[in-house]
């Protein structure tokens, strides 16, 4: 079974360790567009043999959003013929299943195309460890439906993809067969390490364009302190033991997939 994953990286230097960590030991080949990295990320990337990286390409200059979008609705299809899954995922997005090699094989058989992810916000006070296994050893998050994503899927049997603004949903043209049960998790390792984070968001911000911003798309990017320390709080309040809970229990139906197929 071989399986793509497709991104976007700027500055990810910190993150790249646990992604490929993460990822590593069921994905074959990683394609990822840098916008421009100027803290070691492109080195990193480069000295990889299972990566294949390129300039990321502003289609929309009024827009890093749209330009990003553009990218993961076809950045995937180059992996036609070749991958029997994608994966359409940021570098803080781990997608985790206890024995994911076998449950994409076992989908496989079944006839399933596309593999939808019950999403939480994962948080920590620090940055993570080095060497951790994040799903393992970061384990609290929050359940958080916005991080609820469908971002796995065979691009043999998907014909297009429309993503909307930070992937949140997705409709899919071609045959689409979803899992009878959700057993996939999308872990969004976004808020690890507080004070680093609200600095970053504050650098992200400045790469948004004109379109970015009279839409509020990336808006948590231009919060005070005070409201994003509202918003880490709240968090961290209604977080969980990802490895120990019932995800059919953290996530209620409908989920908004249950129309695609």
């Amino acid at each position: 079974m071989r399986v793509h994953l497709h991104t976007v990286c700027w500055n990810d230097a910190p993150r790249l360790e646990y992604f490929f960590r993460h990822y590593e030991p069921w994905v074959e080949k990683f394609f990822v567009h840098d916008d421009g990295s100027d803290d070691g990320s492109r080195e990193i990337l480069e000295a990889r043999p299972d990566v294949s990286v390129e300039r990321l390409v502003r289609s929309r200059e009024d827009s890093w959003v749209l330009s990003a979008k553009a990218i993961y609705d076809t950045s995937w299809q180059r992996s036609r013929q070749e991958a029997d899954w994608v994966i359409v995922a940021n570098v803080d997005e781990h997608l985790h299943h206890a024995d994911m090699a076998s449950y994409l094989t076992q989908c496989l058989e079944d006839g399933v195309t596309a593999i939808p992810a019950l999403g939480y916000q994962m948080v920590s006070e620090d940055l993570p460890a080095p060497g951790a296994l994040l799903w393992r050893d970061y384990p609290m998050g929050a359940p958080w439906v916005q991080m609820s994503k469908l971002q796995i899927f065979r691009p043999d049997k998907i014909l297009e993809t429309d993503f909307s603004p930070g992937r949140h949903r997705v409709k899919l043209d071609g045959q689409v067969v979803l899992p009878k049960s959700d057993r996939v998790v999308n872990l969004h390792y976004k808020y690890m390490g507080k004070k680093e984070i609200f600095e970053r968001h504050a650098e992200q911000e400045q790469r948004h364009g004109e379109t970015d911003r009279k839409n509020s798309w990336g808006h948590k990017y231009r919060w005070s302190w005070e409201e994003y320390d509202a918003d880490f709080r709240q968090f961290q309040a209604s977080a969980v033991d990802t490895g120990l809970v019932d995800h059919s229990v953290t996530h209620q139906e409908p989920r908004w997939w249950r129309s695609l197929s």
